[in-house]
């Protein structure tokens, strides 16, 4: 089971993406967009993970990014 991050620590993790990785968080999500079709949250976090060497936090970050914005359009 994966551990589950609060809105504080999900923040943190964000705002430190750019300066670990050297690409926005705008870039990882568009990265993510043209990434493969993976259906379960684990899988897109491995993905990330093995193909960019991103620390599990960040991956994991970025893939919950990546669904709050996905739903956030979906509302509108």
């Amino acid at each position: 089971m994966s551990q589950i991050f609060s809105d504080e620590t999900h923040r943190n993790l964000l705002s430190r993406i750019p300066q670990c990785t050297g690409r926005e968080v705008a870039d990882w999500l568009r990265t993510v967009d043209e990434g493969p079709a993976f259906f379960r949250f684990e899988e897109k976090v491995s993905w990330l993970r093995g193909e960019h060497q991103l620390a599990y936090g960040h991956a994991k970050a970025i893939i919950h990014e990546h669904d709050l914005r996905r739903a956030a359009r979906k509302l509108r």
